[in-house]
């Protein structure tokens, strides 16, 4: 009985996860759009604060067993987090958008050995052929031609390592932690650190509220805040309390695969044959690792 439960919450997670990539893999196209009207740096911070608002008024009863520890873990996650934003931000400028997606979902290689080191959780042989499968997959989704390493791809690698760590604490802390309160601190955190960079990065002049007047560049705004931001990273804690680093790395790594779908939906994108073989291969390391999908207790077998 106890097993099924497990394996059940197990496919919860995991169909979790598979939404919050459908979600980010949506969200391409509405920050396309929006990046083109309001600098990074404050559009992160205005997407943080309306889904840390919104997060605070959806669920007050976590907020209700706030205590130091909690939310010394989600300052921590939360400043992991925004360093990931801003490497991958800024290492696209100097880099080609192929190379910064591919570049950024090396975490799905790096947090086996990660996961190893700081939560003793030893990775299988399948979850590295699993993530060595992965990673090829995605090279040929998303590189559009091979070129010299550049300072935009150094920045890239430093976001996909800082990825990697937000990943293995969010399932170090999650163990014992309300998930939708560390999802609170974290998100707060990276709003409030935006609103601080910002004017440096972006400059204390490009951004006006007056703006905010453009109904369409609030929707979009709304768009990643609630579903990008607020349920996609409320679901990804909750997740990350049942499966591992490693599972969750595999599963959020399918971002690319819907990223290049909605592409060609609506950028018109054309969907070749070497991406094709790309999203084949990123669902064959999917089906490897789901051999041993390892939950934060025993390990539960399909």
């Amino acid at each position: 009985m106890e097993r099924d439960y497990k394996t059940g919450a197990k496919a919860l997670a995991a169909a979790g996860l598979i939404l919050v990539t459908i979600i980010w893999g949506g969200s391409f196209v509405v920050m396309k759009s929006s990046v083109d009207k309001v600098p990074p740096g404050y559009l992160l911070a205005l997407r943080f604060t309306a889904a840390a608002a919104a997060m605070m008024a959806a669920f007050p009863k976590s907020l209700r067993r706030l205590k130091k520890e909690s939310l010394q873990n989600g300052i921590l996650v939360g400043i992991v987090l925004e360093l990931s934003y801003l490497l991958q931000t800024y290492g696209i400028k100097y880099t080609t958008a192929s190379k910064n997606a591919f570049i950024t979902a090396l975490y799905v290689i790096l947090v086996p050995f990660l996961s190893w080191a700081v939560n003793g959780r030893k990775p299988g042989i399948n979850n590295l052929f699993a993530a060595v499968l992965a990673v090829a997959g995605l090279g040929l989704l998303t590189l559009r031609g091979v070129t010299a390493v550049n300072f935009g791809d150094f920045l890239t690698f430093l976001c996909s390592i800082s990825f990697t760590f937000h990943l293995v604490l969010a399932e170090r802390y999650t163990k014992n932690q309300d998930p939708i309160l560390l999802a609170i601190i974290q998100v707060a955190v990276v709003a409030v650190l935006n609103w601080i960079l910002a004017p440096f990065l972006d400059g204390f002049q490009a951004f006006s509220f007056e703006i905010l007047r453009d109904k369409a560049l609030v929707s979009g705004i709304l768009y990643l805040a609630i579903f990008c931001t607020m349920a996609a990273y409320a679901i990804q804690m909750a997740g990350q309390k049942i499966l591992s680093a490693n599972a969750s790395s595999l599963l959020l790594s399918l971002e690319a695969v819907f990223g290049t779908i909605f592409s060609v939906i609506f950028l018109k994108e054309v969907l070749t044959g070497k991406m094709i073989v790309g999203c084949v291969l990123m669902f064959f390391a999917l089906m490897i690792s789901g051999i041993r999908f390892e939950t934060h207790g025993k390990d539960v077998h399909g």
